[in-house]
């Protein structure tokens, strides 16, 4: 017993200790910007890795537990529950894809998100790319390369402003199958006894979650036209939004399955068998469900992973300046709030992230709390961004 008990709490020390280092950057990252002197805080419009003084950390917990006093009605509360659709098909409806950006950070921040060959292609092409801008007595400066040199790479290569991938032209052949590569003709005999379904030939199959209008599917699609043998599928609760993405010029059902589905209806099925993704992206979406219905939906997820595979989620993070700006009379429940348009949202800590993923299974990669600094330089305005970034894997 004495032994078991050792182990047990050894195992335990093991596991605190990796949730300590992923939780942790490099002191300086490539790329980042840090505010090393206060006095040049308007001088850029975002500072990276920003570390919150004590009296900070204070002051945004008081301005939530303020703006949390008062509840929204419980009546009001079940029917944002029940029409969440509806306000976000309004919201859609209102904006089209003219309110969110292009995520074309995504493969900064994700790389797992493209196959491990073409991750390789690509961390050639950038280093060929550097090489050209270092001075061969330095071969080491590029550790100092400043994030506009790096996002300025992604633009250049693959799509700044535009998306489009119209310039990728399609044969017969590949039309009837998004790859070319035996190996998918492997995994279509291993899938034979199934039933058609989009992607069936596929050898790498990516699902983002709460697809929106696009802002992640067309930057992804602008790389993998070029990669046989991915698919990807996108899927969102408002009609409107789904609708948005296949109306879209890129849009191509060779590489691409947009479909309307609610995530958190457990009995709703997914257009693809389970254990089959190896990517599952989901950026900004969790926060915008009820927290008593997040862990089922997490479940559900984790079971559509293949062995190995890996889900990527970006989301709001605890005192956000998004959660403090809420007026007294908008919180739901313990930092839940309600939007004026009626959506919803949510802000996480970093254990909670890792609670919920670990009770579906998954294995942590990484899991950490994102701290910026953003600067409106016109009107001298500071904002305390935190995000929550994780990667967990599905356990071979």
């Amino acid at each position: 017993n004495f032994i078991t008990r050792l182990s047990a709490l050894c195992l335990k020390k093991s596991k605190m200790q990796q949730r300590h280092q992923s939780g942790r950057r490099p002191a300086v990252p490539l790329g980042s910007r840090i505010l090393t002197d206060p006095s040049q805080v308007f001088e850029h419009n975002m500072w990276d890795h920003m570390q919150w003084s004590q009296e900070e950390e204070e002051n945004a917990k008081k301005k939530a537990a303020e703006n949390s006093l008062v509840k929204v009605q419980w009546e009001d509360q079940d029917k944002y529950e029940r029409e969440a659709s509806k306000y976000w098909n309004e919201f859609y409806k209102t904006h089209k894809n003219n309110f969110f950006k292009d995520r074309n950070w995504l493969f900064l921040e994700f790389p797992e998100i493209l196959p491990e060959k073409r991750r390789k292609e690509l961390k050639m092409e950038e280093r060929s790319s550097e090489h050209t801008k270092i001075n061969s007595t330095n071969s080491f400066s590029h550790k100092n390369e400043t994030f506009e040199a790096v996002e300025k790479y992604w633009k250049k290569n693959y799509g700044g402003g535009s998306t489009s991938v119209q310039e990728y032209v399609y044969n017969k052949k590949q039309e009837k199958s998004p790859t070319n590569n035996p190996q998918g003709k492997n995994c279509g005999e291993e899938l034979g006894r199934l039933e058609p379904f989009p992607g069936i030939d596929a050898t790498y199959r990516i699902l983002e979650v709460g697809c929106g209008a696009g802002n992640s599917v067309f930057p992804i699609l602008k790389v993998l036209c070029n990669t046989p043998g991915t698919f990807l599928y996108c899927c969102d609760f408002a009609s409107g939004a789904v609708e948005l993405v296949k109306s879209h010029s890129s849009y191509n059902s060779a590489w691409c399955s947009a479909f309307v589905h609610d995530v958190c209806d457990d009995a709703l099925p997914y257009p693809f068998p389970d254990e089959i993704l190896d990517v599952i992206l989901l950026v900004f979406v969790l926060s915008t469900i009820h927290p008593d219905r997040m862990q089922g939906v997490v479940n559900r997820l984790a079971k559509l992973l293949k062995p190995g595979g890996i889900l990527l989620f970006r989301d709001y993070g605890r005192y956000d300046t998004a959660q403090l700006r809420f007026k007294k009379g908008h919180c739901l429940s313990e930092n839940f709030y309600v939007r004026g348009d009626g959506t919803r949202v949510y802000f996480f800590t970093k254990d909670e992230v890792w609670n919920m993923f670990n009770l579906a299974g998954l294995t942590e990669v990484q899991n950490l709390v994102d701290r910026r600094l953003q600067v409106n330089r016109k009107k001298k305005v500071k904002m305390q961004r935190v995000w929550i970034q994780s990667k967990f894997q599905k356990p071979l």
